[in-house]
């Protein structure tokens, strides 16, 4: 149950294949298989031992797929990095990891310069570009006359493979502990999800690979013989001439993509998506007004999921052959268990409201460095999420909310995603997000950020007016505030926290 094991199966199992397709060319798994190696052995040559981390800090490229596989080869721990953050947050990744080298590219370097001042254990700044950059090594002298064969490994299940940086929506980011075993368990339950699948799928990578999401999307597409066309980093435009162009029969998204997809006609007319057949979301919810639209333009379907980092990340997912509950978040997948509890620790009922808690294979050891953090999210080999959810009779579940974003007015406890799904249902309404906020006289009280679609007005009673109708007083905004877009962090999750720094403001 080790990651270095899946390139290394699909050549076994199919032959040199064509695996990848970027800015139009064509790479094998052979070669990506090859490459890994060579980086494998260019990294224990500079010193790399096994246990050291390795940030990688690139958009979306071949080399991201080479480099993790080279990393996990020289019996490393890759440390995936979102090239969006700042020096402050990539400080804080380094000297927290301990991280002993950093591969990136030039685009980066200042961030990455300003970030290692006095972080002693970073030894190597290794570029992808083929060029002498003072301070620096370049991947290609790297490589240089190394072998393509694997090196000597001795790699166990439980050894660790990625520390993964959650994005810090609530709080300093913190290291999910990630082995072989949780990551390589997680891509083979998902690839269970479905009876089969088709050999002539061509899937568009549009997440980064350096989320959780984007990392078992990954690992799965080494176990199937499709092909997939990489993006670097999502943009609309490109990814319609790509679906248009490759016939992508499908791509895993996160509710913003299928939102800007949706409400950008005058890019998605221009180019044939007709190729389209299914596509799966996750990492927040994905409203369902947005499904069915979406679903109705372009005969597609959108298998709705559920995960987190410490998850590895797949939790749950709607069944391709199985019927599907708009709303929810599918069933667990297999060899994962679920249950809903109380703040006692026991499960609820059927369709009650509690805590989601997670056990399997796929379930971190716990966070870097943070022992009474892990104590309070990890017990007895189950993982609590945090999240409100509830399950029905056939084991479907519904997330209600973010324990943490619970809005709790005059005694009653109002969840924003009640309030979310009503504002989506508006016409006039293409993004939305509900926060609660300090009332002197109800404790909080519910506001409302909202995206007017271009061209459209509203005021805030009018919003107001439209929750009146479906929703119980209390449950129903007496603030609104018109954005021309919600805060995201870079998987497109809204990010709360700053909707309250707004709302202080």
């Amino acid at each position: 149950m080790n990651l270095v094991e899946l390139a290394e199966q699909n050549v076994e199992k199919f032959g040199e294949i064509s695996k990848l397709v970027y800015e139009d060319r064509k790479y094998t798994n052979l070669e990506i298989l090859k490459e890994a190696n060579k980086v494998a052995h260019g990294l224990k040559n500079i010193g790399i031992k096994p246990g050291d981390k390795v940030i990688v800090m690139l958009m979306n490229s071949p080399e991201v797929l080479i480099t993790y596989q080279g990393i996990l080869r020289a019996q490393a721990i890759i440390i995936p990095t979102i090239f969006l953050l700042g020096p402050k947050e990539v400080a804080h990744i380094m000297k927290n990891s301990d991280a002993a080298a950093v591969i990136t590219t030039k685009a980066f370097l200042d961030n990455i310069n300003s970030a290692r001042e006095g972080i002693k254990s970073l030894k190597h700044v290794i570029i992808v570009e083929d060029e002498e950059v003072p301070e620096t090594i370049s991947l290609s002298k790297l490589t240089k006359d190394c072998p393509e064969e694997a090196p000597a490994m001795d790699i166990g299940d439980d050894d660790l493979a990625v520390i993964l940086y959650t994005s810090g929506t609530t709080g300093v980011p913190k290291g999910v502990m990630l082995s072989h075993k949780n990551l390589y368990s997680n891509a083979v339950s998902s690839y269970e999800v479905r009876d089969e699948w088709d050999p002539d799928d061509v899937n568009l990578f549009v997440l980064p690979l350096s989320h959780s999401f984007g990392l078992t999307v990954m690992n799965l597409g080494f176990m199937l013989s499709s092909i997939n066309v990489l993006m670097p980093w999502f943009d609309l435009e490109q990814a319609c001439r790509l679906i248009e162009k490759y016939k992508v029969t499908g791509f895993a998204g996160v509710p913003a993509i299928f939102s800007i997809i949706l409400n950008s006609p005058d890019v998605t007319d221009k180019y044939d998506l007709s190729s389209l057949n299914d596509c799966a979301s996750g990492s927040a919810p994905l409203p369902v007004e947005v499904i069915k639209q979406f679903e109705e333009k372009f005969d597609c379907i959108i298998l709705e999921g559920y995960g987190l980092s410490e998850a590895s990340p797949v939790v749950t997912s709607h069944y391709r052959e199985r019927p599907r509950k708009p709303g929810s978040i599918g069933q667990a997948i297999p060899g994962i268990k679920i249950k809903i509890v109380d703040e006692k620790d026991e499960e609820v009922e059927t369709n009650e409201v509690g805590e989601l808690v997670v056990f399997g294979d796929n379930i971190s050891p716990g966070y870097y460095k943070l022992p009474e953090k892990t104590k309070e999210c990890f017990r007895d080999g189950w993982l609590y999420t945090g999240d409100l959810a509830k399950m029905d009779e056939d084991g479907y579940v519904y997330i209600v909310d973010r324990k943490k974003d619970l809005i709790i007015r005059g005694g009653f406890n109002i969840v924003p995603r009640d309030v979310e799904e009503v504002l989506y249902q508006h016409p006039s309404i293409i993004d939305a997000a509900v926060i609660g906020v300090p009332d002197k006289i109800f404790g909080e009280e519910i506001k409302v950020y909202a995206v007017l679609r271009p061209g459209d007005e509203m005021s805030g009673d009018d919003v107001i007016e439209h929750c009146k109708k479906y929703l119980a007083d209390y449950k129903c905004p007496k603030l609104v505030q018109f954005l021309n877009e919600l805060p995201r962090n870079a998987i497109g999750k809204v990010l709360r926290k700053e909707l309250r720094k707004l709302s202080e403001s």
